[in-house]
This record gives C-alpha cells, structure tokens and sequence, in this order.
C-alpha cells in the first residue's frame, strides 16, 4: 500500500480564530461613516435656516466631504497597506471624532464648509481600511461573502439609523446635535479595536511615494470641481481650466504608477475586466442615486411638511430592503450569477427612480415608500457583490489599494451625483415666479423661501411658497429621470462587463494561497 498526498492547505487552515468578533468592530466604522452621511440631509434645512449659506454654499456643505475623500482615498488605501490597517483605522476614528465637534459647533457657512472636508480627511482612513481587514481576516470566499454582505448590510442599517436618530435629535436639541452622536460609536470602536482587531499590513510595500499622492489628490478634486461649476454655472473658463489641470495631473498620476516598482495603485488591477465593471457600475449608480437622495429629505419636510423623525423613518423601506438583500446577495450571486444579480439591481433602481419622475406635491406615501423599498433591494444586491467582486480579484496585499479604488468609485459618484443632479434640481428651482414680490435669499433654496415667508404677509407668503415648492418638485423629478437612465445604462453595462464573472474563483496569484482539496489516500 502506498499513498499519494495531496497538499493540505484548505481554506479551514487560513480561517482566523475570532475573525466575527473582529468583523463586529469594523462594522460600528461603517456605522459611523452612514449614519453621518444621512444625518446631513436631515439636518440640511436646519443648517440653512440657521447658518443661511447661498444655494452654492449648500450644495458645498453637502458635497466637499466626497471631494475631499474622494481625493484622499487611494492615498489612504496604500497607506494603509503600508503602516498597519488597523493602525490608521484606529486614527482615523479618533480624528473624525474630534472634527465632529467642529462640525457640531460650525457658526458660519464657511466654518461649515471646513469641518465638513476635515472630516474628509479622517473618513478616507476608514472605509479602505475596514474592506482591506476583511479581505485579509476572511480566506474563505463563502465566508467573505457573507463578511462583505454584513458590512454592507451595516452601511444600509446606518441608513436608518440615521435618519430616525437624527430626527429624534432635530426635534429636542439643536442641528449640531447630529454630528456629536460619532463620539461615542468612535470610542467604543477605538476602545474594542486595540483588543480585538488584528494587524496587517503589505509585507514588502516599497517606500511611499508623496508626489503621487500630490497628484491624485489634486487631480481628483480640480476634476470633481470643474464638473460641479460646469453643471452648476455652465461652461466658462474656470471650469474648462480646472477640468483640464485636474484630467493632467491624473494622467501624471497614471503614467508614475506604471512606471514605479511600489506604486500607491497597481494601474494593472484595472485589467481585470470583473474588477473594472464592478467599480464602473459603483460609480455610475451612485452618481444616479445621490444628488435625488440629497434633496428627498428636503422634499419629504419642506414640501410635505413631516417633522425630521417622521421624514427620517419614511426613508426606512430602502433600508430595509437593502440589509435584506445584503445578506443574501452572495448566495443569490453563486446560484445564478455575478452579472444577473448586479445588473437586475441596477436595472430595479433605475425602474424605481423613473417611478419617482411622477412626483408631485400631493404624492401619498404607498408610491414612494414601494420606490424606496425597491431601491434599497437593488442596491443592496449590486453593491454588496461588486464589493465581493473587488476584494475577491486581487491579492490580499493590494487589499488596501483595492479597496480604496471602490470607495473612490462611491465618494466620486456621490460628489458628481449632488454636483451635476442637484444642480438640476437648483437650476429648475431658481427660476420659479411667484405672483409676488420675492426676496432674494428665497431663489437660493426652498429652506430660503420657508425663512422668506415668515417675515411676508400670510397671503403673499402661501402664493409665494406654492410656486417655490412647484418648482422645486419640478427640478426633482427631472433628477430622477436623469438618474433613472444612468442606472438603466449602467446595468446594460454591467450584464457585458461582467459576464463570467464568480465569486468562488478568488484571486489565484501571487499572495493567495489556491484553495485545495483535502488530503486523500488512493491503495494501489
């Protein structure tokens, strides 16, 4: 009798003692990161009532967070690589703690605009860094996929959260109240991250390399800025100028990284049809979704007049759907396939927004709560597996850089999202006409015409909020046509770019060790 040995690497042997405990600690950072973008939305009437910036201001306020990230978080990611992931996690939750209250405590719209890209600076640490932890702390790709459906199940439930908290909030205390609800989640996360989170980092990084970084920070934000003046004040030569420095020092960018033996991004990974459709179709959708998301809360207040709670838990349906389908996205994604359940979630997003171009100011709750609820379904399986489809094409070194490439791809959708549809919903909205007098500050935004009318006569102050909430629903529905056929081309897109894509596969190349069967003995 003799007997063949095959290797016994399985994936048992990779499997981390405690990996779900640790799991459980980067979810409160992805917690955090959602339940401070929703609450912004809530609390942006407030902001405007209290702070009065101009239409341009506001949409500043909500979008220089995304550009600042945006342009931080491949930096970030191969930093992170670099010097420990847990390291500049842990760092990272205690500076966005920090500049929470500086956010809190904003006095002036500029102040505002500050804390708000601060807080940029620390939120590039932290997304890039928990996707990598994953990576690295689950081998199994089953495993993996249930670890990335539960993160992103947790972003969806921050999105409920959010709201209802930060409703709760807006209603006894004042707006600033919503940002300080980050100190405790950062401290349990720091407190619970130095025992349970194990570190990992790239075993050969190379140095880093500052002129790189320089590059994309400066390229992705003069980018994402000429695109919002352009939509926002049309093309002049402020815009074309920044486009132009921007798309430059990107392409700089580009040509150093193929050309350094350590670069901050492996351009390569982008060779990789499955991983190139996946952050394509993040972008896209989120650029679809976010400039509507940011004016629903408005709509849901200033023209149907809901308190912030009761706005806040009528955006709850798309939570739901999306932790539901999260959960199962992996699941459902090996039983059928990678391209059918992305791009059947975008092609429901994009159904559910053309459903929403019928709004208007009398529109009952069964039609927008049915549309939320749809929303968050296809959002909740198309993220959750381009997600998996990420992590899952590269090594587990690059899983830093990987994953900054996917939250760049979100933070960049969202910053041109709230640019180019939000400008829509602005520009409708500033030329409505009243049949009377009309002062200025009520053309800059609808929370301006609200603060307008308390100081007009009852009469003229009706007429003139009428029209102003006509027009801004006007705007809104045509945002999200224009959404509706961004995700309804971005599924096309997906279903050709992603076809033979699977989750099972994995990375096998360097870095990985391929899964094998286990040992087996043959008698001869």
């Amino acid at each position: 009798m003799t007997s063949t040995l095959q290797p016994a690497t399985t994936t048992e042997a990779v499997k981390r003692p405690g990996r779900w405990l640790a799991l459980s600690v980067l979810v409160l950072a992805v917690l955090l990161v959602a339940v401070d973008a929703t609450v912004l939305g809530l609390a942006t009437p407030y902001i405007s009532e209290d702070l009065r910036p101009t239409g341009t201001q506001l949409l500043w306020i909500g979008d220089v967070y995304s550009f600042v990230i945006a342009g931080l978080l491949v930096s970030m990611g191969s930093l992170g690589d670099r010097i420990g992931r847990k390291r500049i996690l842990l760092l990272g939750a205690t500076a966005f703690g920090a500049i929470s209250i500086l956010n809190a405590y904003a006095t002036t719209p500029e102040l505002m605009i500050l804390a708000r890209a601060l807080l940029g600076v620390a939120g590039a640490t932290l997304m890039p860094a928990t996707l990598a932890l994953i990576r690295n702390l689950f081998h199994d790709p089953r495993e993996r996929s249930l670890a990335v459906g539960i993160w992103g199940a947790t972003a969806s439930a921050g999105t409920a959260i959010g709201p209802i908290v930060g409703g709760f909030l807006l209603e006894h205390f004042w707006w600033g109240s919503v940002f300080l609800i980050n100190l405790p989640v950062m401290a349990v996360l720091v407190l619970v991250g130095i025992k349970c989170l194990p570190e990992s980092r790239d075993p050969n990084p190379g140095p880093w390399d500052t002129t790189s970084a320089a590059l994309s920070l400066f390229g992705m934000i003069a980018v994402v800025y000429a695109v919002k003046e352009a939509a926002a004040h049309g093309i002049t030569g402020e815009p074309v100028a920044s486009g132009l420095l921007g798309a430059a020092a990107l392409y700089a960018f580009v040509r150093r990284q193929l050309t350094l033996p350590a670069p901050l991004l492996n351009m390569r990974l982008f060779r990789n049809r499955g991983f190139s459709g996946a952050v394509l179709a993040d972008l896209l959708t989120i650029l679809g979704l976010s400039g509507l998301v940011f004016f629903l809360s408005q709509y849901l207040q200033l023209v149907q007049g809901m308190g912030p709670l009761k706005a806040g838990l009528a955006e709850l349906p798309a939570a739901v759907g999306a932790v539901a389908a999260g959960l199962v996205a992996g699941t459902v994604a090996r039983r059928s396939s990678v391209r059918a359940v992305v791009s059947g979630g975008l092609a429901a997003i994009g159904l559910a927004l053309a459903l929403l171009t019928l709004l208007d100011e009398s529109t009952g709750y069964p039609m927008l709560g049915t549309a939320l609820l749809v929303v968050g379904v296809g959002a909740g399986f198309s993220f959750t597996v381009t997600a998996d489809v990420i992590l899952s094409s590269v090594p587990k070194e690059q899983a830093g850089a990987a994953s900054a490439v996917s939250e760049t791809a979100y933070e960049l959708g969202a910053a041109l999202g709230i640019a180019v549809l939000g400008s829509i919903v602005t520009g409708v909205y500033r030329g409505f006409t009243a049949p009377v007098d009309t002062p200025a500050g009520a053309h800059e935004s609808l929370g301006g015409a609200v603060e307008s009318a308390a100081g007009m006569p009852a009469r003229q102050a009706q007429d003139m909020l009428a029209a102003a909430r006509e027009a801004f629903v006007d705007g809104l529905a045509i945002a999200a046509g224009a959404g509706a056929a961004v995700l309804l081309a971005t599924a096309l897109a997906a279903w050709f770019m992603l076809k033979n894509q699977r989750l099972d596969k994995g990375f096998q190349g360097r870095g990985e060790p391929r899964a094998q069967p286990p040992r087996t003995r043959t008698r001869q």
